[in-house]
């Protein structure tokens, strides 16, 4: 298990620490929900975490497979519901480099469909996933 400490600043502004590294990291809540949107949302963390960890498994069995990732790209756009507020969406789309061919392809977008993010959220959250192969 790994423990990481919130505290909050004021004015909508959290400071986390991941307490095995020491690194911290900002959220402020954003413009349209009375923050200043000076920094990733909590909201915008989550669909962040859905990409960065869909493209970290990948480049775990990439790795395993002998398959170079450098350069890989990955995009997400949350959407929000008002009432409730909540995510609605977080597609994402990736861009992955090399000339790789249908077995190499399948690897990659099962390993980033299992990821853990993306296993963690709710059914109703639309978290499709599109591949570009560009090589």
């Amino acid at each position: 298990m790994v423990s990481i400490r919130t505290t909050y600043e004021g004015e909508l502004r959290c400071t986390s620490t991941h307490e095995p590294s020491g690194t911290q990291l900002s959220t402020d809540a954003p413009k349209d929900n009375e923050g200043r949107g000076e920094s990733f949302s909590p909201t915008d963390m989550v669909a962040t975490a859905l990409c960065s960890c869909a493209m970290t498994i990948m480049g775990i069995k990439g790795k395993k497979a002998g398959i170079d990732l450098r350069g890989m790209k990955g995009r997400v756009v949350k959407g929000m519901a008002a009432d409730p507020r909540r995510i609605v969406s977080a597609p994402v789309e990736f861009t992955i480099p090399g000339d790789l061919d249908s077995e190499q392809r399948a690897l990659l977008e099962d390993a980033a469909r299992s990821c853990p993010v993306a296993q963690s959220l709710h059914p109703d959250i639309d978290a499709t996933m599109t591949f570009h192969y560009p090589g």
